[in-house]
Order: structure tokens, then C-alpha cells, then sequence
């Protein structure tokens, strides 16, 4: 009787013993898929960055490398630089300016085009279209059509009317700020103009989804309640679609925040640096002037900055997840 009791006891156990071994080996074949693409993530990702930041804080600004630590003298030096000043303030403008239209713009078309309209599919793909496009052929395109003397201004000299577009070099409402002149460059206008063309279409997809993910029976039941349809909108649609807004604002400042190459297509840095952006100022000073050391602390800047917006964001959902 004893001898049956643990023949059974023994049974029992082996299909848990092989199950462990399933779970184990899966593991095991799990880890082994990702090993390779976590490996080139620490090496070509964090361990670059690592490398960035060192090299940011040596005295390489010669062709010959010089790792000897010089503590934060270019970091120093970059923020009492009147380019990079004008850097940071250009940016400054360029992104408040260029997420605002594409959120606005995005929003617009999409309740637009929520309507029902005919032609809907043609009017989607109209506005879908420049996604599918680089920024350097961007900005080749707005070059030639916001050129002073080419363009859109062969049609408004017919008005009178004669835009320096991306040549301005006014600042609007501007005040001293360290040696630049703090306030809106008219001609980082020209390169928004541009940048919100192309990146319009995007949150148009997303808010569009977002506005056919909302039932129906929510809109009735609040008409049913005597609200508008701007009241609708306003109180019941626009707070459904926050999650929406949030996540075109951290891609939009990502991008906006680290772009260079619409910029660098379109204007370069511009006449007095009124176009210029630390993207810009940190190729030509890595690549063309050799300055390693200073190119690097740029770089660590704009990594800083895309981090401002990209962290709190990525804290915040990892405690709505949990």
C-alpha cells in the first residue's frame, strides 16, 4: 500500500518537474533572443553616449585626441557663446510655435474630416502625403518657394507685397539677453511654415483614430443632456483625446528639439544666426571645425534637453501601467 502511495506521489510530480523545465528553457531561449539586441543597445546607444559625455569634458578640440579632463570649460564657453545663445533661443521659438500649429492644425482637420465628408480617403491621403517625405526634400522644396525672388513672392509682388521669408533678420518683441537679442526670429517662421507642413499629417492619424475611437452613444447621450456641439467637444471629446495630445507633444519636442536636417536643407544657419540650431552648430563644429570636445558638449546639451521632456513622460506611464 505504501509502495502504491509513492508511486502515485512520484507521478504527480514529474509532470511538475517538466513543467519547470519548459518554463526554464523557455527563459532560457527568450534571453538568448534579446542577448544580441540588448548587447548592441549597451554598446552603440548607452555606451556612445557614455563616450559623448567624456569627451565632452576633454581638451579634443584639435584633430590630434586629447582625453585630459577639462572639466565643464566647454560647457562653460558654449553658453557664454553668442551662437549658441541664439541657438538656444531659436529653438525655443521653433518648438512653442511648431508643436502649437501641429496640435491646432491636427486637431482641426481631423474633426473635419470626422464629419463624414465625401471624399474623405482623398482628403487623408492629401495630408498624409508629406509624412512620406525626408526633411532635406523638404526643405530643397519650402528653399525654393519661400526664396525672396522666386516662389510664393512672384505672386504677392503683385500686391506689393515682398516677404525676406527665411533671410529676415528682425527679432520681434525682443530684450538683451547675454549678448543676444532675446525674442521671435521672423525667419524661423519660414522654417516652421516648413516643419509643420510635413509633421501635420501626423497628428491628424492620431487624432483622428482617437475621434473614431469615441462611441457615438457618448455624443447622443450628451446632446440628449442640451449640450452644444462645441460644449461636446469642448467638455466630453478633447478630455478623451488628452492621452492623444500628450503623446503628439513628446514626439513633436523630440523632434523639433534634436532637427537638423530640414534646417541645414532649407537655410543653414541663416544670416546672424537667426536660423541656426544646436543641431546645425554641433555638426559644423565636430565635422568641418574639428572641435570635438565642444561638438560633444552640444550634443550632451540637446541629449539634456530631449530628456526634459522624454523622462517625466516615461515615469508617468510606467506608474499608470502599474
Amino acid at each position: 500500500m505504501k509502495q502504491e502511495i509513492s508511486t502515485n506521489q512520484h507521478l504527480e510530480r514529474q509532470p511538475k518537474l517538466n513543467k519547470k523545465k519548459k518554463i526554464s528553457k523557455d527563459k532560457l531561449m527568450a534571453i538568448a533572443f534579446l542577448a544580441p539586441s540588448f548587447i548592441l543597445i549597451v554598446i552603440f546607444v548607452y555606451g556612445f553616449i557614455g563616450w559623448t559625455g567624456w569627451v565632452s569634458v576633454s581638451n579634443w578640440n584639435t584633430l590630434v585626441p586629447d582625453f585630459s579632463f577639462a572639466g565643464l570649460k566647454n560647457y562653460i564657453y558654449l553658453f557664454n557663446d553668442y551662437r549658441f545663445q541664439a541657438d538656444l533661443r531659436n529653438t525655443v521659438f521653433f518648438t512653442i510655435l511648431f508643436i502649437g500649429l501641429v496640435i491646432i492644425m491636427g486637431l482641426g482637420l481631423s474633426t473635419l474630416i470626422d464629419q463624414k465628408l465625401k471624399g474623405e480617403s482623398f482628403f487623408r491621403n492629401i495630408f498624409l502625403f508629406p509624412m512620406a517625405l525626408s526633411f532635406v526634400v523638404t526643405g530643397v522644396v519650402w528653399q525654393w518657394l519661400l526664396n525672396p525672388s522666386t516662389g510664393f513672392n512672384q505672386f504677392l509682388q503683385v500686391f506689393g507685397i515682398q516677404p525676406k521669408w527665411y533671410t529676415d533678420t528682425n527679432i520681434l518683441a525682443g530684450f538683451e539677453w547675454g549678448s543676444i537679442e532675446f525674442g521671435l526670429p521672423v525667419a524661423i517662421i519660414a522654417v516652421v511654415i516648413a516643419a509643420v507642413w510635413q509633421m501635420t499629417g501626423f497628428s491628424l492619424a492620431m487624432y483622428l483614430a482617437g475621434l473614431r475611437g469615441i462611441p457615438e452613444e457618448l455624443r447622443e447621450a450628451a446632446r440628449i443632456d442640451g449640450a452644444s456641439e462645441f460644449q461636446i467637444y469642448r467638455k466630453v471629446i478633447l478630455p478623451i483625446l488628452t492621452p492623444i495630445t500628450v503623446s503628439v507633444v513628446i514626439i513633436m519636442a523630440h523632434i523639433s528639439l534634436k532637427i537638423f536636417d530640414l534646417i541645414y536643407a532649407m537655410t543653414g544657419s541663416g544670416a546672424n544666426f537667426v536660423t541656426d540650431v544646436p543641431g546645425v552648430y554641433m555638426f559644423e563644429t565636430t565635422f568641418r571645425g574639428n572641435y570635438y570636445a565642444n561638438g560633444s558638449a552640444i550634443a550632451i546639451i540637446m541629449l539634456l534637453l530631449v530628456a526634459i521632456f522624454i523622462v517625466p513622460y516615461l515615469i508617468t506611464s510606467r506608474k499608470g501601467d502599474n
